[in-house]
């Protein structure tokens, strides 16, 4: 059964950080690229970062560049986004996805499989 599965979402206060990991099912994530996405409420899902499968090159949204980091672990078939310097508007639940063709895109469009999402919560 091919899954993704988040994890490490949680209430954290301005300016600190979380590690969200996306581990992969059913497949091997080597060849895919992923993505990392989020959904405020009432608000359009949006790219947060994306890792190819050939190169590793990476790729972010302008509101994380700098705070952000993608990372793929394949020996353990998991991707992390290490999110630092949180902010409120951070605030919205992250899902990663996985593209088969291997192409790094921050468009939602063409990803073959999702997660479930995880929430992160920033507040004081």
């Amino acid at each position: 059964q091919v899954q993704l599965v988040e994890s490490g979402g949680g209430l954290v206060q301005p300016g600190g950080s979380l590690r969200l990991s996306c581990a992969a099912s059913g497949f091997t994530l080597d060849y895919y690229a992923i993505g990392w996405f989020r959904q405020a409420p009432g608000k359009e899902r949006e790219g947060v970062s994306c890792i190819s499968s050939s190169d590793g090159s990476t790729y972010y949204a302008d509101s994380v560049k700098g705070r952000f980091t993608i990372s793929r672990d394949n020996a353990k078939n998991t991707v992390y986004l290490q999110m630092n310097s949180l902010k409120p508007e951070d605030t919205a639940v992250y899902y990663c996805a996985a593209d088969q063709r291997g192409i790094a895109s921050m468009s939602y469009r063409g990803y073959d499989y999702w997660g479930q999402g995880t929430q992160v919560t920033v507040s004081s």
